[in-house]
């Protein structure tokens, strides 16, 4: 969840502190993760190459995430180590991942005394883990902070991650383009985790994009909380309080999966479904074609890749290929593209399990 302003508490579901994917679409950066010649590491991420993978200095990445305890966050891992095994010159120390905020200081805490060049965090809670960003930073190893970001600027030399606004904006705009002409057209949204700041962002994009189209009504919504289980039984409700609707954005496609399911068991075919984060799953069901989800917008784990090229970068002193500066940017939001049915062969090597 591109966390720019919340941390996350630990009361939130397993997956509470989980957001979603989008691709990555910023030059060859950032571009995709891992390499094709091995039909083992999955996921993968797009098969354009590494960025200026001539190799240089060698560089010790340390590599701090939350436990993967869902399929976005596995995603996560999985593009870092993909992506640091196509360069000769990059070693990665990667810890077990916690969410625990103690331990995962601690896992944090290793790497600084083994004396990493450059440490790559993605914070179980990143207001709790600002002060070992700061640590890091002041002992001289940069940080390249992932997604989660930290209370303090000073505790990172680099922030990437998705945009949460991004993904509501491009969804509300994707269902406002196929509802224009129609009149008196109603919309109703599936959140996710009310209590994280990310899914208020994700709803604000999403009525945002709706102020451009007085011809559609949002009728109703309800927070689900990111799982299979609560996505079938909010689902479920929906369906009966609304007899007809046009459209349904859900927030996350783990939860669609279940939201999916209760669509099936009513029987209805009746309106078109917008997902969000990146699921195969969502993907195979857009390229079949043959029930309601129509498309998802993304929420990339391909930036855990574009960390590690820029993590890699600043240890060798670089800046970002097909970029004019020295030095690499100072943040990177990712860009959440709509995958439909006319793109969707190009993302599905991004998609996560």
């Amino acid at each position: 969840m591109s966390h720019s302003t919340s941390a996350v508490s630990h009361s939130t579901s397993r997956r509470g502190l989980l957001f979603g994917a989008a691709a990555v679409s910023t030059g060859a950066l950032l571009a995709g993760c891992t390499s094709n010649d091995s039909k083992d590491e999955s996921p993968a991420a797009n098969d354009q190459s590494a960025a200026d993978d001539k190799p240089g200095k060698h560089v010790t990445i340390g590599f701090a995430g939350p436990q993967a305890d869902h399929g976005w966050l596995n995603a996560i891992n999985d593009n870092a180590k993909s992506r640091a095994k196509k360069y000769t010159d990059v070693t990665l120390e990667i810890t077990e991942g916690s969410n625990d905020t103690a331990a995962q200081i601690g896992q944090i805490e290793t790497l600084i005394n083994k004396k990493v060049d450059v440490l790559v965090v993605l914070p179980a809670d990143g207001k709790a883990l600002t002060q070992v960003g700061l640590k890091a930073m002041r002992a001289g190893i940069p940080v390249v902070n992932l997604d989660r970001i930290f209370n303090s600027p000073q505790a990172y030399r680099c922030w990437i991650g998705g945009d949460n606004y991004g993904m509501g904006l491009n969804a509300g705009t994707y269902i406002g383009e196929k509802l224009k002409d129609k009149k008196g057209a109603k919309v109703i949204e599936l959140a996710g985790l009310d209590n994280l700041e990310l899914t208020k962002q994700r709803t604000q994009g999403f009525d945002d994009a709706l102020k451009n189209y007085p011809n559609i009504k949002k009728v109703a919504r309800q927070a689900a909380e990111f799982t299979v289980e609560s996505g079938q039984a909010k689902m479920a409700q929906l369906l009966q309080a609304q007899p007809k609707f046009d459209a349904l954005w859900n927030h996350d496609d783990d939860q669609g999966v279940g939201a999916l399911r209760a669509i099936e068991q009513a029987g209805r075919e009746d309106f078109l479904m917008v997902g969000g984060a990146g699921a195969l799953s969502a993907f195979q069901a857009i390229e079949q074609d043959n029930g309601v989800l129509k498309a998802t917008v993304l929420y990339p784990p391909t930036m855990a890749a574009s960390a590690i090229d820029l993590a890699r970068a600043l240890g060798q002193g670089k800046g970002v290929s097909g970029l004019a500066e020295f030095e690499i940017p100072a943040s990177l939001t990712l860009y959440s593209a709509v995958v439909d049915k006319t793109n969707v062969d190009q993302y599905m090597p991004t998609g996560f399990r």
